[in-house]
């Protein structure tokens, strides 16, 4: 067995919620009058720091503070709209049963990303969730190195699952390897561009692994 702990990224990988994020975005691009995004336009701008991709959108912050207000709050008042993409469930099971322990890494707060877990049932598939200190979303890197070094695990025996380019460069950062998956926030083609596999689904995951 190649690897022997697999690192999930949250949002986009395991949790379904880019079409929140288009619903809650479009919701403050609405409110201030500005040009709204279809699913497609979001899956080619968005990217970390977070506010690097507002700014795509339009927002000016050398006239406002960020995190802007309204995304927020529409996003926590709709989250249990979301669900755990298909299968979720099964390919973490599977991926245990298979002898590989787990973690999530998330650019989201740490508190919120451990509520979150446990409200969809899967805290128990993971010997630790790791997230940030604030509500950002500046990126993951530091808190991946922070954990890679005192986890006892060997970069080597690590694979990193993700959505984003940015879970591409935390990967590089910490010396593991890394797989994206075409179901979340970027589109392929730009996931493509990291040079990374692209798989299409959680199954194909455990099918990776399979043969890795």
């Amino acid at each position: 067995m190649k690897y022997k702990h697999i690192v999930w990224d949250w949002n986009g990988t395991l949790l379904d919620d880019m079409w929140l994020s288009v619903d809650a975005i479009n919701y403050v691009l609405k409110s201030r009058g500005m040009p709204l995004v279809s699913n497609k336009d979001y899956r080619k701008v968005f990217c970390f720091p977070v506010i690097e991709y507002y700014k795509k959108l339009g927002f000016d912050f050398t006239k406002e503070q960020f995190p802007i207000p309204g995304f927020l709050e529409y996003y926590k008042k709709r989250f249990e709209d979301c669900h755990l993409h298909k299968n979720a469930v099964v390919v973490l099971k599977k991926i245990n049963q298979f002898g590989y322990t787990q973690s999530i890494l998330s650019a989201g707060k740490q508190s919120k990303l451990i509520s979150w877990v446990k409200y969809h049932n899967i805290d128990h598939f993971f010997s630790q969730l790791i997230g940030i200190d604030n509500d950002r979303a500046d990126g993951k890197t530091e808190s991946g190195i922070n954990w890679l070094n005192n986890s006892g695990h060997k970069p080597e025996s690590i694979l990193l699952v993700g959505d984003t380019i940015h879970d591409s460069e935390v990967a590089k950062a910490m010396g593991v390897k890394c797989v994206l998956i075409d179901i979340g926030h970027v589109s392929s083609g730009r996931l493509k561009s990291t040079g990374e596999t692209v798989l299409p689904s959680l199954k194909s995951v455990v099918e990776y692994l399979e043969i890795e």
